[in-house]
């Protein structure tokens, strides 16, 4: 009797401390979406254009910062400035697409928008059913790999129609990888609502950067 005790308690504990995982890993993702949105704000304001070099070590750096800190409160600063530079550097796209396209602002609404309704969706979906979507770590990351591949080799060789082709690949591995990281948070996967928090909004943001190419091709109106 008292052994079921104890494990009824542990299994209550364990639960708690799922939903706090979760709860703070969505709080924390809307904080930095909106401080993203913010310094994105800012870089179109002032016309901010970064060379390429810089954002990559500015990526990388960062990412690696917020992984190395995630477990003290240094981490929480760190999310803050991977994010905020994410902002700085999507300023000058969302510029292009505003000053390019007549319908641009609505491009990118619906871009936002659809991002929204694929991550509640999917991630809703998860958090439901509880399945363990961990089987697909290796095909996201096989798929990820051949996707950044072909487009690098669409940039050099200019191959008509292969950047759409990789941006709607993208679309459904980010799809894939929402299930995967909203299943590793409901089965305990992931207990760090740092990481958890930068591993969404990386998605997040591919999935919105897809879509926006996507939507532009498909329905966008050349200035």
């Amino acid at each position: 009797m008292r052994d079921n005790l104890i494990g009824v308690s542990r299994a209550n504990e364990s639960v708690l401390a799922t939903n706090k995982v979760i709860r703070n890993t969505y709080t924390l993702l809307a904080m930095t979406i909106l401080f993203s949105a913010i310094t994105s704000v800012i870089a179109m304001s002032l016309n901010l254009v970064m060379p390429f070099w810089l954002v990559i070590l500015g990526y990388i750096g960062l990412l690696y910062l917020t992984s190395a800190t995630a477990n003290s409160a240094m981490g929480l600063v760190s999310v803050f400035a991977f994010t905020g530079f994410m902002g700085l550097t999507l300023g000058p796209m969302l510029s292009f697409y505003i000053q390019g396209f007549s319908n641009g602002p609505e491009l990118i609404a619906a871009a936002f928008g659809s991002t929204a309704v694929i991550f509640f969706a999917l991630s809703g979906y998860a958090m439901t059913t509880r399945k363990d979507f961990s089987y697909l770590a290796g095909f996201l990351f096989v798929g990820i790999t051949v996707a950044v591949v072909t487009s690098l080799v669409g940039i050099f060789l200019n191959v008509p129609g292969l950047q759409l082709a990789v941006s709607a690949a993208i679309v459904l591995l980010m799809s894939g990888y929402i299930l995967f990281e909203t299943s590793q948070l409901v089965n305990g996967g992931q207990t760090n609502y740092i990481l958890a928090t930068i591993s969404i909004y990386v998605t997040l943001l591919n999935l919105f950067v897809s879509l926006l190419q996507i939507l532009s091709a498909l329905a966008g109106r050349r200035e």
